[in-house]
């Protein structure tokens, strides 16, 4: 089905990602579980766009699909003009790195690596010089409020500047689009709040389009649009929640 959105469809030039007819099948014994299918969605050029549902909908899954870290058992997804769908491994690998950050809420550092060697990593797998690399890294985290924090060891900072240096490790690569999978879901609503808050502006002042999974309503209500994944299909979700377990 088509997501439905927010007054007419956008038109092809404000289409940042487009999702055709996705479906996601997974064999368990004999049997197949569908997660969805024919699901289709459209993210315009510099949205803000939320997924919420309950637990085991499928928002995770989808969001692995749209960053090229999962292949849907068929269906088409459009960055733009390019089909990610038909890329081999090692140019979807090369897309994910030059146009995508990732943020997850396991943060996935290197403990035994400090706060800028861990910032550092997606540019040196794309063969950025160490000098510009890190010259590059030192500014993100600057910009996440880091700096002075740079040459501590990862597992030496609390889980909310964890969270921050994942930010400042997205954004390292200057990507055009951020894909965030319950960014403040192992965080206090104080810490919560401010990585939201920080998110919001990073998104505008990097000029990013981002999907954002999140059981967070309070933080989804604060995205331009919020779309709810259940029984398979996405719907539009803009008064809040259907019940008291979509607060999360």
């Amino acid at each position: 089905m088509t997501s439905p959105g927010d007054g007419p469809p956008p038109a092809v030039s404000e289409v940042a990602i487009r999702a055709e007819n996705l479906s996601k099948v997974y064999r368990s014994g004999d049997t197949d579980l569908v997660v969805f299918d024919h699901l289709s969605l459209e993210v315009r050029r510099g949205e803000r766009l939320a997924l919420v549902g309950a637990s085991g909908a499928g928002k995770s899954t989808l969001l692995h699909l749209l960053g090229g870290l999962d292949r849907p058992t068929s269906g088409t997804i459009y960055y733009e003009a390019k089909d990610i769908s038909g890329l081999a491994d090692s140019e979807l690998a090369a897309f994910r790195n030059q146009e995508i950050g990732f943020v997850w809420q396991i943060h996935y550092l290197l403990p035994e690596f400090t706060a800028l060697e861990n910032v550092m990593m997606p540019l040196l797998i794309r063969g950025v010089p160490h000098t510009t690399a890190a010259s590059e890294s030192r500014a993100r985290l600057d910009e996440v409020g880091l700096g002075a924090r740079a040459n501590h060891r990862a597992g030496e900072l609390s889980g909310g500047e964890q969270q921050r240096v994942v930010l400042a490790r997205a954004l390292a690569g200057k990507p055009a689009f951020l894909l965030a999978d319950e960014p403040t879901g192992n965080l206090d609503f104080r810490t919560g709040e401010m990585i939201f808050q920080l998110l919001e502006r990073l998104h505008r002042t990097h000029h990013l389009t981002s999907v954002f999974v999140t059981h967070n309503w309070s933080f989804a209500r604060r995205c331009e649009r919020v779309l709810m994944l259940e029984s398979g299909a996405l719907v539009p979700a803009d008064k809040g929640p259907p019940d008291p377990g979509m607060h999360g």
